[in-house]
């Protein structure tokens, strides 16, 4: 076998000389890849403070206050109105007047079945209603007036000394103070020396001589927002509403008094209270 000794000399220097160029190139790639994925690396520390915005709560809107005031009863209309606050869980304040309670046996029931409705609160309309519409001789003659509310307070066991008076529309309390004629005034203020607290209303649903509405619950709960709107309630966002229990033995108005108190409490914008909660009404 003929050998070549120069020949394989200069191809074992060629296998060194590439393999020293491999692992050369080997080292440099390895060392290049870990600089340039380090030089790429960057670190960004989180923010330790979490900013949170808080949105204001929306303002809630102040609810107005209705007291739904009833007079006259007990009569043919008063069970009707009863069953609307029953109905409808509304408080409501009732002027009654003492003769009526003794009037009939079914004034009487009816009047006993207004004392058990805890929706119900029973206020002074004096006994007799001004000596039975006669309402310029009732104001002339003080004594008599003051006998009558007194009778009528005593025969019902009323303690409150909250009245209404017949025919007029007159305020005696710790901060308001109206007579809407003047004749009325010395009886008014001779009331209030006794001890009587005079309410009168804001806004009257009226009737007409055959006891029909003259408005309906849309026409009375614009007028409502109206009044209070104009701000010509006796007190900042209160308003005594007037009515009265004989208008409601008529099926269509007692739907229509139903339809108001429907409408109001839908709108969510309404309390509703008894006379007795009414601001500032006595010292």
């Amino acid at each position: 076998m003929n050998t070549d000794p120069e020949g394989e000399q200069a191809a074992f220097k060629l296998i060194k000389l590439s393999f020293v160029v491999v692992a050369f190139s080997a080292c440099h790639y390895r060392k290049t890849e870990t600089t340039t994925s380090v030089s790429h690396i960057q670190f960004t520390l989180p923010d330790s403070t979490v900013k949170i915005v808080k949105k204001a709560p929306p303002s809630k809107k102040r609810k107005r206050t209705l007291y739904l005031t009833f007079d006259d009863g007990p009569n043919k209309g008063t069970r009707k109105v009863m069953h609307i606050a029953e109905q409808d869980s509304i408080d409501i304040t009732m002027f009654i007047i003492g003769e009526h309670v003794y009037g009939s046996r079914e004034q009487t029931a009816t009047y006993d079945s207004l004392l058990k409705c805890k929706f119900i609160e029973l206020d002074n309309h004096s006994y007799s209603h001004a000596f039975n519409n006669h309402y310029d001789k009732f104001y002339a003659c003080t004594d008599s007036a003051i006998k009558d509310f007194i009778r009528c307070a005593d025969s019902l066991h009323f303690t409150a000394n909250i009245i209404r008076t017949p025919g007029r529309n007159i305020w005696r309390t710790e901060n308001v103070t109206a007579t809407d004629i003047k004749a009325s005034k010395t009886t008014a203020d001779s009331l209030q020396e006794k001890g009587f607290t005079e309410v009168g209303w804001d806004l009257e649903w009226q009737y007409d001589k055959d006891l029909n509405l003259k408005s309906t619950s849309d026409d009375i709960m614009k007028q409502v927002d109206s009044v209070f709107t104009k701000g010509k309630t006796k007190t900042p966002g209160c308003l005594v509403l007037l009515a009265h229990d004989q208008v409601y033995a008529d099926a269509n108005d007692s739907i229509e008094l139903d339809a108001l108190v429907k409408i109001l409490k839908a709108t969510d914008e309404y309390d509703f209270e008894v006379i007795s909660n009414y601001p500032n009404l006595k010292k």
